[in-house]
């Protein structure tokens, strides 16, 4: 019998909190309150989650039962009894999704003149033009496999469309095959816009299967179709390169990246209607078992239906635009960059978004791109896009002369491809191009400008808590600090020495790094939290991250709660501390605030004694962003920025009835209680008061 470790219950299951967090999102899709293209959207967004879900969290539990894993985790479970509680879970979360889709939200897009139709439903308008689309523009790029010895199964790639189609007949060659397998082209586009007057509404669409659905018997000539059902296999898509082994990163993950489409298959979604032998089939074919299968009331794959809330242009079942504004002190200067420079040096530039444009980040890189008295620029990218106005400023620098360093994360996660591509074109140019250091994901938000000026060379730089990424600036709430404070600059080039060359560990003046001091400094500033408490002073924290996992932290942030700390966390996603449990954990509070936009800012608080410390980060309180991750963690040092991060992060969102969530001991979450009077809502709150600044 394998030795099983003491178990600690103080600690809740990481895979069902992040499945928590996808109800979370799933009860944005189900409020009436939220427009209904929108609506449409947060349950695409579910499908999303859980498809990345199953590409690393299930394929991980699934990689430890291979091994033989049986021990106890924190959470008292072992891997055979998380998969099993997952599947459980993610079973009700789908059953919801297509419940909702096909109960509320396509009836009610259909009322408001957005029309979903499905085969059950054409008119022979529908028909005939569908038809027609099909011989046109499908047919010709499908490729039917009957399954005989001469035709083995094929290979099938992560999260494809597939059908699985039932025959019986002899074929021109005396052949008869039963099954037969047709696979979606991927260069076909999910969802086709149907002409308004063959749709009968404004704004028609279909789905690419049932395109296929109808008129997959054209691809069988003379056989009998007994039934044809879509399906797909979910893949684990966490890549391994072996670091010890490599010596070029670039070369070994683009080899890797190919193989990430042909992962061991960890999930099977098929129509609800498949014959259970074509289950079993497919089952057998992929080594899945029972629990591993998703039976789907409607399309597979939910996600694609994002093409309807992305192309309908219905302005009055969206969010009400909202366009972010630029400070005051930035916008009168952001084509002249001495003064622009200028403004960063008398005063530290606090930026706040989606609230507040994410221009000034790319006013500050195209001064320095077009200042001749700009010597060089250091940068770190870790998702950046495919069409990134910043990279090609740091290109146009390069071209120009100038010094330009970028440490490319090639590792994150989904986008390598896009950062090996940037680090090629980088490369063409002159740029230095680093892929920071081998096993730790460099995950700072840095951005360094060194400009010569009469008292000599000055640093300039902006660290944030987000991506350099001006689409996801839209949509996620960020911090970004824009400074010239010489401490923080200076620290900031050590540790770009630190990612591009060799070298001891370097002490850093102000600026908290992971994997060195970030860890011992949170924990040192939770004691002191917990000596003021024991001392009868008022101690306090608050945190707000978009992950609490790391085990360490959580039992300090107990051991603090047992003392007096009165303790707020503010974790969007994932958090498996338990909140208020008697004798551990009373005085902490959990809330999550899921609305419009994607929280995704990093700060910690501490009182201090009254010498408030407030941190901006990259780094969630994770084992990796501590311990196997580059990150950096900013003091907030004005005190007018101080105050503002206070309010903004903390204030208003421990206030908020509307979008907040409170998680209770068993990890579950509950609605926060409203108030008299109006609800807060946290989002159109800082909309409303940054906005109008």
């Amino acid at each position: 019998m394998p030795t099983r470790k003491p178990v600690d219950c103080h600690f809740l299951n990481r895979e069902l909190a992040l499945l928590k967090f996808n109800e979370r999102v799933l009860a944005l899709a189900a409020n009436p309150s939220t427009p209904l293209l929108e609506r449409l959207r947060f349950l695409c967004i579910v499908s999303a989650n859980l498809d990345e879900f199953y590409e690393i969290r299930v394929s991980s539990l699934k990689e430890q039962l291979h091994q033989g894993a049986d021990s106890v985790g924190e959470d008292g479970m072992t891997p055979a009894q998380a998969l099993q509680s997952v599947a459980a879970l993610a079973q009700d979360i789908v059953a919801r999704q297509y419940a909702l889709l096909d109960g509320e939200i396509l009836p009610r897009l259909r009322e408001a003149g957005v029309a979903l139709h499905r085969v059950p439903d054409w008119t022979e308008a529908h028909h005939a033009w569908a038809r027609e689309r099909f011989l046109t523009d499908v047919m010709p790029l499908l490729t039917p496999i009957a399954l005989d010895p001469a035709h083995p199964f094929p290979r099938v790639y992560n999260k494809s469309l597939n059908y699985i189609v039932s025959l019986s007949g002899r074929d021109a060659f005396g052949r008869n095959a039963a099954i037969a397998i047709v696979q979606a082209p991927r260069a076909l586009p999910r969802v086709i816009r149907v002409p308004s007057e063959v749709s009968g509404y404004p704004h028609g669409y279909m789905l690419l299967t049932s395109l296929m659905h109808a008129f997959l018997g054209e691809l069988f000539p003379g056989m009998q179709v007994n039934g044809c059902y879509q399906w797909r296999v979910t893949r684990n898509s966490d890549l391994f390169v072996d670091e010890e082994e490599i010596t070029n990163l670039r070369h070994a993950l683009q080899g890797e990246l190919t193989q990430r489409h042909f992962g061991d298959a960890v999930r099977l979604e098929m129509d609800a209607n498949t014959p259970p032998e074509l289950e079993a089939f497919l089952q057998r074919e992929f080594g899945l078992q029972p629990i591993d299968s998703y039976r789907v009331s409607g399309p597979v794959n939910l996600s694609r239906l994002m093409q309807i809330a992305n192309d309908t242009k219905r302005p009055d079942l969206l969010f009400p635009e909202y366009r972010p504004v630029m400070p005051a002190a930035l916008a009168t200067v952001a084509d002249r960059p001495a003064e622009l420079f200028a403004t960063i040096a008398r005063q530290d530039q606090l930026l706040h978004h989606p609230y507040q444009s994410f221009q000034p980040v790319i006013d500050f890189l195209t001064a320095a791109a077009v200042d001749p008295n700009v010597v060089a620029i250091k940068q770190t990218i870790y998702r950046t896009g495919e069409d990134s106005e910043l990279m090609k400023l740091l290109l146009a620098a390069a071209r120009s002369g100038k010094e330009v360093t970028v440490v490319v994360e090639l590792m994150a996660r989904f986008d390598e491809q896009t950062n090996i591509h940037w680090a090629a074109r980088l490369e063409e140019v002159g740029a230095h191009v680093v892929y920071g250091v081998v096993g730790h994901k460099t995950h700072a938000k840095m951005s360094l400008v060194l400009r010569r000026e009469a008292q000599g060379l000055t640093r300039y730089g902006h660290l944030g808590t987000g991506n350099y990424h001006p689409r996801t600036a839209r949509l996620y709430t960020d911090f970004g600090l824009l400074t010239a404070n010489r401490t923080i600059c200076e620290d900031m080039d050590m540790v770009f020495s630190q990612l591009t060359g060799l070298g001891e560990r370097r002490q850093l003046k102000a600026l908290l790094q992971s994997p060195f001091t970030m860890h011992d400094t949170m924990i040192a500033a939770i004691r002191t939290e917990i000596r003021n408490a024991k001392a009868g002073k008022r101690a306090r924290i608050m945190a707000k991250m978009n992950s609490l996992l790391e085990p360490t932290i959580i039992q300090a942030l107990y051991e603090a709660s047992q003392a007096g700390v009165r303790i707020d966390l503010i974790v969007r996603g994932v958090c498996t501390l338990r909140p208020g449990v008697p004798g551990l954990s009373e005085r902490i509070t959990v809330r999550s605030i899921v609305g419009r936009f994607l929280e995704h800012s990093r700060v910690y608080y501490f009182l201090n004694g009254g010498d408030e410390r407030v941190y901006l980060s990259s780094a969630d309180w994770m084992d990796r962003n501590f311990f196997r991750r580059v990150e950096i963690a900013t003091p907030v040092l004005d005190p007018k920025l101080k105050k503002r991060v206070i309010a903004e992060s903390f204030t208003f969102a421990l206030r908020d009835t509307a979008l907040a969530w409170i998680q209770d001991a068993d990890g579950n979450y509950h609605r926060a209680r409203k108030r008299r009077g109006e609800p807060v809502n946290l989002h159109q709150h800082l909309m409303h008061t940054l906005g109008s600044a």
